[in-house]
C-alpha cells in the first residue's frame, strides 16, 4: 500500500519518506550543488577598485573575502552552535552539512554480523562513519549522497534532509543570482486547454502555471502526441470546409 510523502504529502511507494517526484528533486539539488560551488567561488573576493576622493576613509583595512561567501565555503561543523545570547551569524558550510548528514546516515545503517552460534544479528551501526571513493572533496560528498538516496527515502529523517538542503541550494541561488531553466512546451495543457505547460531541470513533473495541473515525461509524451494529431485533424478539416485562404488558389 503506498504512503503519504511528508514532503508534498502526495503517494510515495510503501514504507517511504519521500514520493519519486520529490527523490527526483532531491537528487537534481545533489547535482546542481558542484556547480553551485563554482559560482559562489568567484563571489569569494570582493570587487575592488581604484581609490575615490573625498572619501571619509576607515579605520581599519577591508576584509579582503566575503563573509557570507566563506560561511559556505570554509571549515566547519555540521550542526549549528549553541548561541543563547544571539550573536553568532551565518550557517552550516556546504562540506560540513554533506559530510554530517553522510556519517549520521551511514551510522543508521544496519550493520549485519553472525554470532558464534552462527546466526545473522542485525543492529544500528551508531558508530559507522561514511567515506566517499573518489575523495572527501564537494563532489564526492554529492555522489555518496545520490548513491545512498534510495535508502535515505524510506528513513524518516528524509524529510528534515529534504528540507535543510533545499534551504541550503536557495542560500546559494540568492548569492548567484541563478535559477534553474523553465521552458515553455508546446502541447495544450489537458486541464485548462491553455498553452502553459512548463518544465524545470529540478523537477520531475510537468506543470501548468493556470491550473494545478500535473503530468509525468511519460504522460505528456502521450498527451502531446495525442493532441498535435488532432490539432492537425483540425487545420486540415478546416481548410477542406473554406478552401484555401483568399489570395491564394488551390494546388
Amino acid at each position: 500500500m503506498d504512503t503519504t510523502c511528508e514532503v508534498c504529502h502526495g503517494h510515495a511507494p510503501a514504507d517511504h519518506y519521500l514520493c519519486e517526484a520529490c527523490q527526483h528533486t532531491h537528487l537534481a539539488w545533489l547535482r546542481e550543488l558542484p556547480h553551485q560551488v563554482v559560482l559562489l567561488r568567484t563571489l569569494l573576493h570582493p570587487d575592488t577598485g581604484p581609490a575615490r576622493r573625498g572619501s571619509t576613509g576607515r579605520a581599519h583595512a577591508p576584509i579582503p573575502v566575503r563573509l557570507d561567501v566563506l560561511d559556505l565555503l570554509g571549515p566547519g561543523q555540521a550542526h549549528t552552535v549553541v548561541d543563547p545570547h544571539g550573536d553568532q551569524t551565518g550557517g552550516v558550510p556546504i562540506g560540513a552539512f554533506l559530510s554530517g548528514w553522510a556519517h549520521y546516515i551511514a551510522s543508521d545503517i544496519p550493520a549485519v554480523h553472525r554470532d558464534a552460534n552462527g546466526t545473522a544479528q542485525i543492529r544500528q551501526s551508531r558508530v559507522a562513519t561514511a567515506w566517499p571513493r573518489t575523495g572527501t572533496g564537494l563532489t564526492a560528498w554529492c555522489t555518496w549522497h545520490e548513491r545512498y538516496l534510495p535508502y535515505v527515502a524510506t528513513r524518516p529523517f528524509a524529510a528534515t534532509l529534504h528540507a535543510e538542503l533545499e534551504g541550503l541550494i536557495h542560500r546559494l541561488r540568492r548569492l548567484n543570482h541563478y535559477r534553474p531553466e523553465v521552458r515553455s512546451l508546446d502541447a495544450p495543457c489537458p486541464g485548462c486547454s491553455g498553452w502553459s505547460l512548463v518544465e524545470r531541470d529540478d523537477e520531475l513533473h510537468i506543470t501548468c502555471t493556470i491550473c494545478p495541473a500535473r503530468l509525468t515525461p511519460a504522460e505528456y509524451a502521450a498527451h502531446r502526441t495525442t493532441t498535435m494529431r488532432q490539432l492537425a485533424t483540425t487545420v486540415l478539416l478546416t481548410l477542406d470546409t473554406h478552401g484555401p485562404a483568399p489570395g491564394t488558389s488551390a494546388a
